[in-house]
């Protein structure tokens, strides 16, 4: 087996564009001025100037305003996550809807849970209204109501795509209709490369027991595991009450606080056109390699291009030929929430150089053609028909 020469599997940003020397100089700083604050437990809550930080984040964004003290810094997104289904669960085979591929570290905690995870159909506009309607019927009738629905709105994880506000809307009906709590996570906001910005959900919705996730692993550095839920009383005493870590990381907090103090969008133009030219080579490299096979995302923003392939393409052969090339991605049975192994994959551009992707993508269609057990045309035109 080859070394991997280009990682499409990886989610993350591009290393070059990591500010290192306004880094540095914000650790020395807190460090001198924090050195006391940071021989203590810093709570549950976590580190007050990075609440206010991201209060301020989510602020400027949706145009709403925030209170700092119903934000709970965490040990990146995955604890968000954890803790507001661990809240919201009564008891195992309790019932969740969740996106029908959604992200592996989220569909592996609920599994880990025991949450029976009823998978809702995706289309261009993320969650189908539809079918979700019909799956709450259907569980109605059962007697099994779910806990709550968790969905990524915004830059989906892994197909890209953005809800449309009025769907967003609908879906917020449709859960006040059968009094079920909604976990948007919209840790991908900030990775955003053009086209209008949809709100977030909890800018719509007044219900206080809608739970809201962020992140900072996505737009600044995975390795400072730094998360957040913003959740309003009297859900945000019931995520504390999961908590018993004692809080967050206080010195990472600390930094990047000092960091953002000013707000994020001037690191956020210095990282998304590069990322934006990243997704560019890859959507160009497969309009150039696999046009007449295979269909994909073009997202407005986030890491991921999320790929259909012909159902004759023999998975784990493909799996094989690209890692004897040193190629890496992530297949669509990884997203999918009862591990069904379907025709898809999904690649990650952030971290490449440049030339890897134009290098990479080649390599890959040549597994993916030389992995199919037929040479019949392609039987779909989109990723959802």
């Amino acid at each position: 087996m080859s070394d991997i020469l280009y990682d499409f599997g990886t989610g993350r940003s591009d290393p070059s564009t990591f500010p290192t020397e306004a880094i540095q100089a914000a650790a020395v700083k807190v460090i001198g001025e924090q050195a006391e604050e940071l021989t203590r437990y810093p709570g549950g809550l976590g580190h007050a100037g990075l609440r206010t930080a991201m209060a301020r984040r989510e602020g400027e964004r949706e145009g709403v305003e925030l209170d700092p003290d119903h934000l709970i810094i965490t040990n990146g997104s995955m604890q968000a996550v954890t803790l507001s289904a661990e809240a919201l669960q009564e008891n195992k085979g309790d019932t969740v809807l969740v996106e029908e591929y959604s992200y592996p570290g989220t569909l592996g905690a609920y599994r880990s849970l025991g949450l029976d995870m009823v998978g809702i159909q995706l289309d261009e506009g993320g969650m189908r209204i539809d079918h979700m309607q019909q799956e709450l019927e259907r569980l109605e009738g059962e007697g099994r109501r779910p806990k709550f629905i968790y969905a990524i709105s915004t830059y989906q994880n892994p197909t890209g795509f953005i809800m449309p506000q009025a769907r967003r809307q609908q879906m917020i009906e449709l859960a006040a209709r059968y009094e079920i709590p909604i976990v948007e996570d919209n840790c991908y906001a900030d990775v955003h490369y053009e086209g209008p910005i949809e709100p977030a959900l909890f800018t719509l919705d007044p219900n206080p027991d809608h739970i809201y996730l962020g992140s900072l692993s996505k737009i600044l550095a995975p390795g400072f595991r730094l998360g957040y839920i913003y959740a309003r009383p009297p859900m945000l005493q019931r995520i504390l009450a999961r908590r018993h870590d004692a809080g967050s990381n206080y010195l990472a907090s600390a930094i990047a606080a000092e960091f953002y103090k000013d707000g994020i969008a001037e690191h956020a133009a210095v990282t998304n056109p590069v990322l934006r030219i990243k997704r560019d080579l890859t959507t160009a490299g497969l309009a150039a390699e696999l046009e007449d096979i295979c269909a994909w995302s073009n997202p407005q923003g986030g890491l991921f291009v999320w790929v259909r392939m012909p159902d004759d393409v023999d998975r784990p052969k493909l799996s094989q030929l690209a890692a004897e090339h040193g190629v890496a991605f992530l297949p669509g049975v990884a997203f999918h929430y009862q591990n069904r192994n379907k025709p898809f994959l999904r690649l990650a551009f952030g971290h490449l150089r440049e030339e890897q992707i134009v290098e990479g993508i080649p390599v890959l269609a040549r597994c993916i053609r030389e992995a199919r057990t037929s040479n019949e045309p392609r039987s779909f035109q989109t990723l959802f028909d």
